[in-house]
């Protein structure tokens, strides 16, 4: 269904050196402080965390007052999901929080990103809120705090309420921005007493690209390329307009930032040059949302690429889209591009990837651990950051269930201590990741995959429901105890 596409990838850029555009990157060096070290292993206090997603695993979507979303919606359309699957019930996370609290806690993980559902909150998206739907998000955090595990809460993983697509058009407008930053000042206020940090929206790159551009994902439209850069635009714009709402009603100290699939780039070996091309490269191939967030511009090579269907703005909006941030929520799965140094266009050369190219059981989910090293790096140069969290990492596995019961899934292994042992070159050399969230805590609804792709530290029996836990979970509980990517 989704072969030759990569699940995260943004896209907009694709090209961009073959079209001649020069694109000089000013030469800013950030120098965060060094956190404390611990000898041979991440720095002390480095935060090591889990993540879920609300449609992924609450199922209950028609209990307690909750309204219907676009995934509601789009689940029901033929072929859209690979196994004909949805995530009415997926993994009953709302009944079952309790349980799943104690295997976070089991892990020795000290913190849990998880979202809230849009619609359960307030079922048409806007109007009168759902007070049974905010207990429940009460009783989660209470529940994570009382076995000392930090709540990160994400406002927005992609459950858009289906009322506003049908009003407005869901991200078509600004509407619907303005009805999120709403949103977000309702959740602000009602959990920030409890909750002192807030991803806004997950992953814009894939839900726009993929939901509004070639409709694998809800709701599965296919725009013009245009309307396509506008909708990217607004769902920057509502990041803005949610980190505002989070300053001025959630209680002072509450952190804010995105959690973005930032489009990878890595040179294709180490020389000066080809750093440098990197650098440029990240910088362009995020230049239509990232970028403008942390910046508040568009970069020229990306308005000259774009053309004519570059997005409309106000200066005003440019402003509320680059209010100051607290973090940078980087998700890094895969390379998306190696690069070298180029004397024509952009300054940088995107290399094909060869098709023997080595992956996991996703064809997208390429092994470049290296990536994990170099995008923190270079980002945290380009944007001048001093704090960056890995918010997604981690690999989808065959994970079959042995005769004795247990999974022995030493690929997942090989991926994560391979990617934790680059981030930890990262942290070693100064660059300020400051925490790290393994997706995902358990196996659940993998969008338009359904129930066949697996990212769990936990395996779900889907018609049971029970949870083993998988050799990896092990391994990434040794990790935490040493706080060291050797283990």
């Amino acid at each position: 269904m989704t072969d030759g596409v990569s699940r995260r990838r943004f896209a907009t850029l694709a090209g961009l050196s073959a079209a001649g555009i020069a694109s000089p990157l000013e030469a800013v060096e950030a120098k965060p402080a060094r956190p404390p070290r611990n000898a041979g292993g991440f720095p002390a206090g480095f935060l090591w965390g889990t993540a879920t997603s609300s449609y992924q695993v609450e199922g209950a979507v028609e209990e307690d007052g909750r309204g219907a979303s676009i995934w509601d919606k789009f689940v029901r359309i033929p072929g859209k999901i690979e196994d004909g699957t949805t995530g009415d019930r997926a993994n009953e996370h709302y009944h079952r929080y309790k349980e799943d609290i104690a295997l976070i806690k089991e892990l020795g993980c000290k913190a849990y990103r998880f979202s809230v559902a849009w619609p359960r909150l307030f079922p048409d998206g806007d109007g009168k809120p759902n007070p049974k739907g905010l207990d429940f998000y009460h009783r989660l955090v209470d529940e994570l705090l009382k076995n000392g595990i930090e709540p990160w809460l994400t406002l927005y993983h992609w459950d858009l309420p289906q009322s506003l697509e049908d009003r407005f058009g869901g991200w078509r407008s600004t509407e619907t921005c303005k009805i999120f930053g709403d949103y977000a000042a309702y959740v602000a206020a009602h959990l920030t007493d409890r909750v002192r940090n807030v991803f806004t929206l997950n992953e814009s790159g894939r839900f726009v690209y993929f939901g509004y551009g070639i409709g694998i994902d809800a709701p599965g439209l296919k725009l013009p390329q245009a309307d396509v850069n506008q909708i990217r635009h607004n769902s920057a714009l509502a990041h803005g307009l949610a980190v505002q709402a989070v300053r001025a009603h959630g209680r002072r100290g509450t952190r804010v930032g995105p959690a973005e699939n930032i489009d990878a780039c890595a040179p294709a070996f180490d020389t000066p040059e080809n750093v440098r091309a990197a650098e440029i490269a990240l910088r362009e191939m995020n230049a239509g949302y990232l970028n403008v967030i942390m910046t508040g511009r568009y970069t020229d090579a990306f308005l000259k690429y774009a053309g004519s269907n570059a997005p409309k703005y106000t200066d005003a909006e440019l402003k509320i889209i680059s209010s100051p941030v607290d973090f940078l929520g980087l998700n890094i799965y895969a390379p998306q591009n190696y690069v070298v140094a180029s004397d024509q266009g952009a300054g940088f050369k995107p290399l094909p990837i060869p098709k023997s190219f080595p992956h996991m059981n996703s064809d997208w989910l390429r092994v470049g651990p290296e990536t994990i090293y170099w995008v923190p790096k270079l980002a945290a140069k380009i944007w001048k950051t001093d704090a960056i969290y890995i918010s997604e990492n981690g690999t989808s596995g065959d994970d079959v269930v042995s005769p004795d019961g247990k999974i022995y899934d030493t690929d997942r292994i090989m991926y994560l201590r391979n990617y934790l042992a680059q981030l930890q070159r990262a942290t070693d050399e100064g660059v300020p990741v400051r925490g790290y969230f393994l997706w995902s805590l358990m196996d659940n609804f993998e969008w338009v995959y359904g129930l066949n792709k697996r990212f769990g530290l936990y395996h779900v029996n889907f018609d049971t429901q029970v949870r083993t836990a998988k050799l990896s979970a092990s391994f990434y509980r040794n990790v935490i105890a040493k706080n060291a990517a050797g283990a």
